[in-house]
């Protein structure tokens, strides 16, 4: 029998999410979201049958719902989540998984409590190259991954000015805790090793310069607040004595947009980039895999070639997460997981804060 979705929030990733757990065999029979407009435009152009303007009603009035997607703004993350896990619903959520990893805590734990599945978009894992890397490093053929370098840069990637992305209080912090992915995506290939130690700069040269903004026609909020940051670098050390080395930015003094994970390990290196031609426009970008290894005294870099998905794996994860809980596939993450990212995104601000390395427990 297939499972029955709800979704919470009519905004761009609703697309990837309906995709997703559509190719996963699931029927989306709900969407809700504040601006009751904007779900009955959504319910239309995606067929979906039951239109709400508040979330407690949509799982009240739809008892049979199996799960719920949530794609709102950072800070209900939490709420909408753990008010989903206890009316006993799995559970989807899109990125960031909270404001902080107090927040992630409190979902993992309504989510043990309940017995049911929790999963965030972390969508760049289901990409097809990050497939077929973490194949060689599942059959043993990069050995321990010493150190890997995480980056997500822009040149001119501010999504506006004064709306929710740039207000901490509502999203937690600036291109950090938004392009997330990649430190996430090097985690994933070192197995999560816990970490240790956080020391990290953040930068917030350009944040309010409108020559610095993306290209997503997100409107400015003149009277909003603007408090994040720019750019942020970090270095996290692990209780395994692996090391990452990280460079989010959404404006800063690079060349162009770059994606990408290289890693270091005991029998072979690797590297996942997608480069773009435009800042924040898939169209625009080209993508690269390799390995690197070393065979009878002589150094080779292999192209590692995989199908084209401009999408960036947001299908994929969607549907990995319909089929988690038909229990056709291993999930692609786990709450653990995000409570591990949260925390190092934590001691990242407070490192910068205090301008010392910060111990993560």
């Amino acid at each position: 029998m297939s499972k029955k979705i709800g979704i919470i929030g009519a905004g761009g990733m609703l697309q990837y999410h309906a995709a997703g757990f559509r190719a996963g065999g699931a029927e989306l029979v709900a969407i809700c979201d504040m601006n009751e407009a904007a779900a009955q435009k959504a319910a239309k152009e995606y067929d979906i049958s039951h239109v709400f303007a508040d979330s407690a009603k949509m799982l009240n009035d739809l008892s049979d719902l199996d799960a719920i997607s949530i794609i709102t703004p950072n800070r209900t993350h939490r709420p909408l989540a753990v008010q989903a896990l206890r009316a006993g619903k799995h559970v989807f959520c899109e990125k960031p998984p909270a404001l902080n990893a107090t927040e992630v805590k409190e979902m993992k734990d309504a989510s043990e409590e309940g017995g049911k599945t929790l999963m965030f978009n972390f969508n760049n894992r289901a990409r097809p190259e990050s497939y077929a890397l973490r194949k060689y490093i599942e059959a043993g053929e990069v050995g321990q991954i010493n150190s890997a370098q995480a980056k997500w840069i822009r040149r001119t990637g501010i999504p506006g000015f004064g709306g929710w992305f740039t207000n901490k209080e509502m999203s937690g912090g600036g291109p950090l805790i938004d392009l997330l992915h990649m430190v996430d995506l090097a985690l994933y290939y070192m197995d999560y090793p816990s970490p240790t130690h956080v020391l990290a700069q953040t930068f917030n040269d350009f944040i309010e310069n409108k020559g610095f903004k993306g290209p997503w026609g997100i409107p400015d909020v003149a009277d909003g607040v603007t408090d994040v940051e720019s750019a942020a670098h970090g270095f996290v050390r692990f209780e395994t004595g692996q090391v990452l080395n990280f460079q989010i930015s959404w404006a800063e003094m690079n060349k162009r947009e770059e994606v990408s994970v290289t890693f270091q390990g005991k029998k072979a290196g690797g590297m996942i980039r997608r480069l773009f031609g435009a800042d924040g426009l898939d169209e625009t970008a080209i993508d690269d895999c390799e390995l690197y290894v070393q065979e009878h005294g002589r150094s080779v870099n292999r192209s590692i070639v995989t199908e084209e998905n401009e999408d960036m794996g947001r299908i994929r994860s969607a549907e990995n997460f319909v089929r988690t809980i038909m229990g056709e596939e291993a999930p692609l993450n786990i709450p653990s997981q995000a409570l591990a990212l949260m925390k190092i995104i934590d001691a990242t601000y407070e490192s910068a804060r205090s301008e010392t390395p910060v111990a993560i427990s």
